[in-house]
Parts: structure tokens; sequence; C-alpha cells
């Protein structure tokens, strides 16, 4: 399990995932119904992914998203 603490670790998440499996962006985005340029944008930018764009992506890349509770930290405050 990889633990992302910035949306610039996500963009190389997805870099590395994508070249692993031999795909293009371009493969990716017809993929996801979008250009290849605004798929490059993603990766660059990818505190611009939607949630659903982001579990799209994760199913084509053959990923899940976990989203797990942290252990408690007494100096955080969890009420919104």
């Amino acid at each position: 399990m990889i633990k992302l603490s910035t949306s610039h670790q996500l963009g190389q998440l997805l870099t590395a995932r994508r070249k692993a499996l031999g795909l293009t962006q371009q493969e990716i985005a017809s993929r996801l119904g979008i250009s290849q340029n605004r798929y490059s944008e993603l990766e660059n930018q990818p505190a611009q992914l939607t949630v659903d764009r982001l579990l799209a992506l994760a199913g084509v890349l053959g990923m899940d998203l976990t989203v797990l509770e942290r252990p408690a930290d007494p100096h955080f405050s969890s009420e919104w």
C-alpha cells in the first residue's frame, strides 16, 4: 500500500503506474473519454482531478482507492 501526502505524489504514482503497464497517455485518455492533452494536465496537475475522475482512472490503471482512518492525534480535532 502506498500512502500519499500530496497531489504531486499522486501525479508521480499515476505516471509510474501507466508506464509500468506499458500504456501511453493517449491510450488512457481514450479509455477515460478525454483528450490526451487533458490527461497530460491531470498527470502534471493531479489536484484538478475530481473524485469521479480519480476513481475512473484508478480503475483503468487496475488500482483501488482506499481511504483509511489515521490513528488518533491528540493535536488534531476531527470536528468539521
